[in-house]
């Protein structure tokens, strides 16, 4: 199959096939004008890597079954490594420390924080309290049975004498 037919039969473009292959390098045979000719196997291949492009893979992460991903190699120096890590870790370790240092500054700090803000809270109810207790007092003393006042009553037995003292003092009495 021609690179159009198989596009056709997985449903995308002529130029998404061709950039397939090349970007994942894809061992595709051509003819003698240079285009690609398709096996099954090579089909097969294809719809896989559509099916993972669907699924949500992106297309430098896909590795085609049959094809395996060169391996970069390089020469690392081992000795450059090596001072450049305890550097690095004697970094690290220094951070650690004052990190650690500094949450034990900040706790403490809140700690502080919150000791004033009970102190404070303490204070206020204690000021409630002595208000709840006025206002409790205030409530007993009117709600005491009222006592009935005795009426004022003026002693008559006066008011008799100084009426006949009147009377004897007209009539001689």
């Amino acid at each position: 199959m021609n690179t159009s037919e198989v596009a056709k039969l997985l449903g995308v473009s002529v130029s998404t096939i061709q950039r397939w292959v090349k970007q994942l390098g894809l061992p595709m045979e051509k003819n003698e004008r240079g285009h690609y000719h398709f096996c099954s196997g090579d089909i097969n291949l294809l719809k896989e890597i559509h099916e993972q492009l669907q699924n949500g893979t992106l297309l430098h992460e896909i590795t085609p079954v049959n094809v395996q991903k060169r391996v970069r190699k390089g020469s690392v120096k081992a000795d450059d490594n090596e001072k450049a890590i305890e550097k690095l870790f004697i970094k690290v370790s220094e951070l650690e420390i004052s990190l650690n240092a500094k949450a034990d500054s900040v706790a403490s700090y809140q700690l502080l924080q919150h000791r004033r803000e009970i102190e404070e809270l303490q204070d206020y109810v204690k000021v409630l309290v002595q208000q709840v207790n006025l206002l409790q007092n205030q409530l007993n003393n009117l709600t005491l049975p009222v006592q009935i006042e005795k009426p004022i009553v003026f002693d008559q037995s006066r008011d008799k004498k100084k009426k006949k003292r009147f009377v004897s003092s007209i009539f001689g009495f």
